[in-house]
């Protein structure tokens, strides 16, 4: 089925090489055959659907600002939760509350309004390594540690497990696979991906589409124990320069056609339903806007029947958009906008389009004929209340001992051993087993982002009912093969034992938060861990937890063998099992890894492609695991922004945020006087919440890992800018302060500034000159802490972002 191009402000683009040609692109005839039937009642639904309820259709809203009454009064077509967005409102929401919101949702949409057709809401979810948002869910690797099982069989049985769990919680569509092939590793999203080269994620997107949503033609196709899948980010999401996540990618047309659209085609061969536009751009042209690659690839070229859904309000950074008004998207091709918080003024701005003309009818009707065949394919109009269907309530399927299983044998085929001196690997049945490292028993760790919340983090164990760590998957195996084993997290020990499993690896982190100036792993901590093993003569197993390929050498180094363990999810069994030989290491590389913490794009295929670990690397227990000492200089980080106290959610380069009781704001975090949460802004938890209960004088500051000199800024001019809404202002003074060291701090009250700010309502940017903080008493030369706020009352403000600039004006005076 073929769309025709409207034209209308999007039509044009404005560099030639973010046009696509679709005459140089594959042909695709394929995917499911329309259905007369389906196709009579589109046409009979639009005929009797009101203007208003044609625009609800193509806008999603997240169900953290959208209500199910939201979803009757404004005849909204979808809903979604974010990373962050439960039913309750708390990140570890139990299963029943979301089935309970599944049918309240859907009940709305359903509500009689006149002689209106009633069209049920469809509820999209991020279930990425298996219904992640879920407590007690199966969680399997990320998609980078599947890419190093090179399972097209497993995968499939994977996206078996996930629809069946999602329909246990009432949901009935899922924002996967993310089909992206990732080129620089730097990129926060890089264990999103399958590997560096399209053949792995080509191989992967038809079983794992049929996995979630079963087979074309069969009677359960999309119904039963299937859902609807996603394939995303289109396009070339994996390909921007730097690896900056909603990034360019400066590549030519055969380069985005060659490298990023080949997983596509088995994914519309294999009857996806809906596909998600990317965040990035193509040559400085945003996808969400781009119409060549939008109508001309996709739906005319590609034949695709399903729909095109947005990403997070990603319609809002096509030029001459905004998260509340963008036109040009729909016409480009959009079918429907992902607005999680803007979706009220978006609904009033394209209805007033729709009105006008701005935006056609055809192309209106189009989207919303898209849409409307998903869900009747989907079975949606007959299917009742979500609780009424195939597996809902059923909970003991969440994390069921058949489900886990899969996971794993996903966990067994996903590690790649890297390393096994004197084959310490496997471990010696009855060997005294010391494990150490802060990754050991961690399941925050251990199952990485898009884990209960957004980024992964502020989980805990008991988050995890149907999990086992890495530790107590060990401690089980030790004692299955006649051993014993300890757990010592900092590696102290009463009695030597005969080896050490240490596990270390990087925190959680999603999208952008994710996005690294390099790719070197630093970590003094547990590299200390491993010389103090090795220098006592222990025989030491590194089980080194990631979301990308990493510069280790100096843990190589220090460690007997090295296991790349990437995320692995909620079966830390599966790592014992390779661990104590168990099961054999099949696990290959699917990213190069890194010679140095510069290699940052090293590509199989590259000229002079020069990788520690070439891409298809990976020991098995029987071969030679030797290693020649490596290199341990660190090449040059790229330069980090050195002006940057805090932006896009998280502290500059080199600094920390810290809350707490002044004085003591690492040894007292007090959470009876202060706390922090992610916010959103912009983007999800772009911003930080501090909230001051009014119990007693409280802290929040960010603070520097080593002194700044401050001293050519504050003669220049410069000033400490800070981005920010105030919720309830301060009830006592508040200090904006810079530290320098002990007995050393200067700085000024703020509380008119925050009550004035506080009774707009409205995001504020202030600037306030460096120095002024000089002729408060600060040090200049060795600034420590660059900014501080701290009260003794009630006070509950969101930060946007924290900078040093050269002010264009609007500054505040010293006084």
């Amino acid at each position: 089925m073929g769309t025709t191009a409207i034209a209308g402000p999007a039509a044009a683009q404005a560099n030639p090489s973010a046009v696509a040609d679709p005459q140089l692109w594959s042909a695709l005839d394929s995917g499911p055959a329309l259905d007369p039937t389906i196709e009579s009642r589109i046409d009979a639904l639009i005929a009797e659907m009101s203007l208003d309820q044609k625009v609800g259709q193509i806008i999603q809203a997240d169900i953290a600002s959208a209500t199910p009454d939201d979803v009757y009064r404004y005849h909204l077509g979808s809903i979604l939760n974010g990373g962050n967005s439960t039913p309750t409102g708390s990140y570890n929401a139990p299963a029943t509350e979301w089935l309970e919101a599944a049918d309240a949702y859907y009940a709305a949409s359903m509500k009689r309004n006149g002689s209106l057709p009633r069209i049920p809401v469809i509820w999209g979810s991020d279930a990425v390594h298996g219904h992640n948002n879920i407590v007690g869910a199966t969680l399997f690797p990320h998609n980078i540690g599947l890419g190093a099982a090179n399972d097209p069989e497993l995968i499939g049985r994977i996206g078996e497990v996930t629809a069946i769990e999602m329909r246990v919680t009432g949901l009935d569509w899922t924002f996967a696979p993310t089909l992206a092939v990732v080129r620089d590793d730097r990129w926060g999203r890089t264990y999103e991906g399958f590997g560096e080269t399209p053949e792995i994620a080509t191989s992967y997107a038809a079983p794992l589409i049929e996995g979630l949503q079963g087979k074309i033609g069969d009677e359960d196709w999309l119904r039963g124990p299937h859902i609807v899948a996603t394939a995303k980010h289109f396009l070339g999401d994996g390909g921007t320069a730097g690896g900056k996540d909603q990034g360019d990618a400066r590549i030519d047309e055969a380069q985005l056609r060659d490298l990023f659209s080949p997983p596509y085609l088995p994914a519309i061969d294999a009857g996806v339903q809906s596909i998600m536009v990317s965040f990035s751009s193509w040559n400085g042209a945003k996808m969400h806007g781009n119409q060549s690659l939008m109508t001309g690839i996709v739906k005319d070229r590609w034949n695709f029947s399903g729909f095109l859904v947005g990403d997070w309000n990603g319609h809002g950074q096509v030029t001459g958009c905004s998260a509340t008004d963008c036109p040009k998207s729909i016409i480009a091709g959009l079918d429907m906008y992902m607005a999680p918080d803007s979706w009220k003024g978006l609904y009033e701005s394209t209805l007033a389009d729709a009105r006008s003309g701005i935006l056609p009818m055809e192309r209106l009707d189009d989207a919303v004929r898209r849409i409307l065949r998903v869900k009747l394919r989907a079975g949606l109009f007959e299917s009742g209340k979500p609780s009424s269907r195939p597996y809902a309530g059923e909970f003991e399927r969440l994390g069921s001992a058949d489900h886990r299983a899969v996971a794993r044998e996903a966990v067994q085929k996903s590690l790649v051993l890297l390393k096994n001196e004197a084959s310490v690997l496997p471990l010696d049945p009855g060997a005294t087993v010391l494990v150490a490292g802060d990754g050991a028993d961690n399941l925050t760790k251990q199952t990485g982002g898009w884990t209960l919340s957004w980024q992964g983090t502020g989980t805990k164990r008991s988050d995890f009912p149907n999990a086992q760590s890495i530790w107590e998957g060990i401690e089980v195996a030790a004692a299955a093969a006649g051993g014993t084993a300890t757990l010592s997290p900092d590696g102290t020990y009463s009695d030597k034992p005969d080896v050490a499993i240490v596990v270390f690896g990087e925190d959680p982190y999603a999208e952008f938060q994710g996005d690294r100036p390099d790719v070197g792993y630093d970590d003094a901590n547990s590299l200390a861990l491993l010389h103090s093993l090795q220098d006592k003569g222990i025989p030491t197993v590194s089980v080194f937890l990631s979301g990308r390929a990493m510069w280790v050498n100096p843990f190589l180094n220090a460690s007997d063998a090295f296991v790349a363990a990437w995320l692995p999810g909620t079966e830390g069994g599966g790592v014992a099992d390779l661990l104590f030989g168990r099961k054999e290491f099949t696990g290959k590389l699917s990213y190069s890894w890194p010679r140095s913490s510069d290699q940052t794009n090293v590509n199989v295929g590259d000229a002079n492609y020069d990788p520690l670990f070439p891409y298809g690397f990976g020991l098995t227990t029987g071969e030679n695991g030797e290693l020649e000492r490596l290199p341990e200089d660190r090449a040059r980080a790229a330069p980090a922004d050195e002006n940057e106290l805090f932006a896009s959610g998280r502290p500059g380069a080199g600094r920390q945020l810290r809350i707490g009781v002044p004085g003591q704001l690492a040894a007292n975090p007090a959470p009876d006087l202060i706390t922090a949460q992610g916010a959103d802004r912009n983007a999800q938890e772009d911003s930080v919440r501090l909230r001051w209960t009014g119990s007693g004088r409280a802290a929040a500051a960010i603070v520097q890992d080593a002194p700044s000199d401050l001293t050519r800024q504050s003669n220049g001019g410069l000033a400490l800018e800070l981005e920010f809404k105030v919720d309830e202002g301060p009830s006592k003074n508040v200090d904006l302060l810079m530290t320098c060291g002990n007995a050393c701090v200067g700085g000024f009250p703020l509380q008119a500034l925050l009550t004035k700010v506080a009774e707009t309502g409205r995001w504020t940017r202030v600037s306030l000159p460096l120095s002024c903080f000089a002729e408060a008493g600060v040090d200049m030369s060795r600034v420590d802490t660059p900014l501080m706020l701290v009260t003794d009352g009630r006070l509950d403000i969101t930060l946007a972002s924290a900078r040093i600039i050269s002010p264009t004006g609007g500054q505040l005076s010293c006084q």
